[in-house]
C-alpha cells in the first residue's frame, strides 16, 4: 500500500491538473510515479523538466533507458526497473537488452563502459576513481556525454528514492527476473 497517494486530475490544483493532462496526452496515461509526485506541483514539474531537458541531450534514448535500468537495479527499485523495461522496449531495446542493462552490460564496449560508469556513480556515491573516469573516457565518451551520464544517474536516483519512500504502486508490467549470466 502506498505511503503517498497518487493525485488525480479531479483532486489536483488547476496547475497540477494541467501538468497531469500534458503527461497523459504524451504517454497515454499518467504513471503512478508522476501522479504521486504531483502531491507537490514543484516536485512533479521539476522531475518532468529535468527528464525533458535530458531527452534533448547528447545520449540516445536507448542509452538513457539502459542507464535508468542499471541505476534502478543497483538501488533495488522495482518500480523503476519495471517502468524502464517497458520504456526501454518502446525505445527499441529487446527484452534481453533490458536485462543486460540491469547487469551493466550492453551490445558494444562503449555502451557497456557507460553503464559500468553509471553503476559506479551509484555504488560509490559519486566518488569514482581516476581509473573509473579514465575507463569511460577511453571508451569514447566526451565531457558532455560524461556530464549527461552523471545527470541521468542523478535523475534516476531521485526517482528510485522517491519510490522507496512513497512505496509507489507499480503500474507497469513486472520486469523479468534476472537469471545468472
Amino acid at each position: 500500500m502506498p505511503r503517498l497517494n497518487p493525485v488525480t486530475q479531479d483532486t489536483a490544483s488547476a496547475d497540477t491538473a494541467k501538468l497531469l493532462s500534458t503527461v497523459e496526452k504524451k504517454m497515454g496515461t499518467v504513471p503512478n510515479l508522476i501522479a504521486t509526485m504531483a502531491n507537490s506541483h514543484s516536485v512533479a514539474n521539476a522531475y518532468l523538466g529535468f527528464s525533458q531537458a535530458l531527452a534533448g541531450g547528447l545520449l540516445s534514448s536507448q542509452l538513457r533507458e539502459q542507464i535508468s535500468l542499471v541505476v534502478g537495479e543497483a538501488n533495488g527499485c522495482d518500480y523503476c526497473v519495471a517502468a524502464h523495461t517497458a520504456l526501454g522496449k518502446r525505445a527499441g531495446l529487446s527484452e534481453q537488452e533490458t536485462c543486460d542493462a540491469r547487469r551493466g552490460v550492453a551490445r558494444d564496449n562503449k555502451e557497456s563502459a557507460g553503464l559500468e560508469f553509471a553503476r559506479k556513480i551509484v555504488t560509490e556515491r559519486g566518488v569514482v576513481s581516476d581509473a573509473d573516469f579514465q575507463q569511460v573516457r577511453n571508451a569514447g565518451y566526451d565531457d558532455g556525454e560524461i556530464a549527461e551520464i552523471v545527470a541521468n544517474v542523478a535523475l534516476n536516483v531521485f526517482t528510485n528514492y522517491f519510490n522507496h519512500v512513497a512505496e509507489t504502486e507499480v503500474d507497469f508490467p513486472a520486469a523479468p527476473e534476472l537469471t545468472a549470466a
